[in-house]
């Protein structure tokens, strides 16, 4: 099979080295793609988002499969436009996308078929979003954007200053564009969060192994939310009654609502869950993979990963095994100083061959923001590269994936040196 993948950062470079160790994957493309990317996949330079040149390309190409895995070219419909000129794709159709596109859409949802949620409102007025918020009286509060905002579109407010900011800059100020035309104010829940990425084929849903991000720049969850600087799997606070809860209470409910309203979703379904002191609850679903979720998930799957998704297109997950070896897996991310705010570009990136790490054992680089300039591998991003590793415990692979960390370079480096400790602390603890 012929492949494209859509995106350009390190999910779907984690994506792609895992459909190529599929015997039926014969050749693979990965639009914009980027500079370590092109280590492994051929890279076309069209934006993610231009559905109708993606579209055009891949039928010019003759792609017989298209991996959608961005967030906005699914919400803008980018798997329907396929299906129209027949090729099959990974990922779910517009309307199904609206489960991340739209917040309102995500809540509303949960309300109308009683999946566990944090008590909300949603508002197209700011000064009525104040005024609800000021007769809660209740602190923290959490202010979302209604549509993508890049994963920085929510804010989590102190006090009523913090709250009118942020409603300023989300409303008014339009820091995200019309996805700020609405807004969701929730209650703040307490708890750990799990990350759950899903393969569903619209009436079967299969879970994959259980991760935890670190969303914080910098150690000890201090500084400035980003994309995610470093994930572990599997996740010690999802505990096999905490799974069979999240199966019963919102996996299986939400696959059922999403037929009942006649958008069933195809794909994977990505469930960020707090495990408060009542339960597990959804903060919030994804349409695709996680990032950098996928990339601590993916390398411990021991299923054919192009059988499993085309089961997913072709609804038949029901009669495909999904099967995740034992052990564990670690990501750090490697960003450029100043992210997620300022940060520049072109910094070479030295420790590399062929964009991994030569002799490193269970450990792979998996790029996010890199280009070639002259022969020379050089940052391009905000995050950088994520290094993963697995091993058969937790400490063994955060141990690998430090190990390996410390042997790539570029000026201004970034990153967390904390990844994990969290789980760690679980563990110790018994979770």
């Amino acid at each position: 099979m012929k492949i494209l993948v859509v995106g350009g950062g390190g999910r779907e470079h984690a994506i792609i080295r895992a459909l190529k160790q599929s015997p039926a994957c014969t050749e693979i493309w990965c639009a914009p793609g980027n500079g370590g990317i092109g280590y492994d996949a051929r890279c076309k330079d069209i934006k993610a988002t231009d559905v109708e040149a993606m579209v055009a390309f891949a039928k010019a190409e003759q792609f017989d499969y298209v991996v959608v895995a961005q967030d906005d070219p699914l919400a803008l419909g980018m798997v329907d436009a396929l299906a129209a000129v027949g090729i099959p794709a990974f990922g779910p159709n517009k309307a199904a996308a609206r489960i991340e596109a739209s917040k309102v859409f995500a809540k509303d949802l949960m309300k109308k078929y009683g999946i566990p949620t944090a008590g909300y409102e949603t508002f197209d007025d700011p000064a009525r979003a104040l005024e609800y918020i000021r007769a809660q009286g209740k602190w923290p509060v959490v202010i979302k954007a209604d549509g993508l905002a890049l994963g920085k579109g929510v804010l989590i407010c102190e006090d009523e200053a913090q709250a009118e900011d942020g409603l300023k800059e989300i409303m008014l100020d339009k820091k995200f564009g019309a996805s700020g035309n609405h807004v969701v104010v929730e209650e703040f829940l307490t708890g750990p969060e799990v990350s759950v990425l899903s393969f569903t084929d619209g009436k079967v849903v299969k879970p994959m192994v259980s991760s935890m991000d670190h969303k914080r720049a910098n150690d000890n969850d201090t500084g400035l939310n980003t994309g995610g600087m470093g994930t572990v799997a599997p996740n010690p606070y999802y505990t096999p009654e905490v799974a069979r809860r999240c199966m019963d209470e919102i996996f299986l409910p939400t696959i059922r609502a999403m037929q009942a309203e006649g958008c069933p979703f195809q794909g994977c379904l990505y469930f960020g869950l707090m495990i408060t002191p009542d339960g597990p609850k959804v903060i919030e679903y994804n349409c695709r993979f996680g990032d950098p979720e996928a990339q601590v998930v993916l390398p411990l799957l021991e299923s054919d990963l192009l059988t499993v998704m085309t089961a997913c297109t072709g609804g038949a997950l029901a009669d495909t095994e999904v099967k995740f070896r034992d052990g564990a897996a670690a990501c750090v991310i490697l960003a450029s100083g100043g992210y997620p705010v300022h940060y520049e570009k072109g910094k070479e990136i030295t420790g590399l061959t062929d964009g991994q790490l030569p002799g490193a054992e269970d450990v792979t680089v998996y790029h996010a923001g890199t280009a070639v300039q002259d022969g020379r591998l050089v940052t391009a991003g905000g995050r950088v590269l994520g290094v993963t590793a697995t091993a058969d415990t937790l400490p063994a692979a955060l141990e690998k994936a430090y190990a390996a960390a410390d042997k790539i370079h570029f000026d201004k480096l970034h990153r967390r040196s904390d990844i994990g400790a969290r789980a760690l602390k679980a563990l110790a603890a018994g979770k």
